[in-house]
């Protein structure tokens, strides 16, 4: 499993600024989907998730037969985030045409992560 945080357009880890530069960045568990068959299952069936799944690539989402409300941050092809949106289940998502992925997490994570338009996610390999 990877991992992912979050760093603000300027550069800086997100969150408050003084507290930004005293701790270290927020570690979140990472899912990565890059397979149709993962893509498509995504966080179907599961009764909530740790950490984000990221599905790459993709542009948009659905909550059709899920079980919680999702975050869902649309990213470009540096990994930018271009729109944050919280999706209830049974909902079908926009397209997105600069998307070339999708994060997704349970309602309320990523604005606790500092998640927002501009911010750039990072991804590191755990193993």
């Amino acid at each position: 499993m990877a991992t992912m945080r979050v760093i603000e357009s300027e550069g800086r880890p997100a969150g408050n600024s003084a507290e930004a530069s005293a701790e270290p960045p927020l570690e979140v568990p990472l899912e990565i989907a890059d397979s149709a068959g993962a893509r498509r299952r995504g966080l179907l069936g599961r009764a909530g998730v740790t950490g984000a799944l990221l599905l790459t690539p993709a542009r948009s989402v659905h909550t059709v037969r899920m079980r919680f409300a999702i975050d869902v941050a649309y990213l470009d092809r540096e990994l930018r985030v271009l729109a944050v949106r919280t999706m209830r289940p049974g909902r079908l998502g926009l397209p997105r045409p600069r998307a070339r992925h999708v994060m997704e997490a349970a309602a309320g994570a990523m604005a606790g992560w500092g998640v927002r338009r501009g911010a750039r996610i990072v991804v590191r390999d755990a193993g």
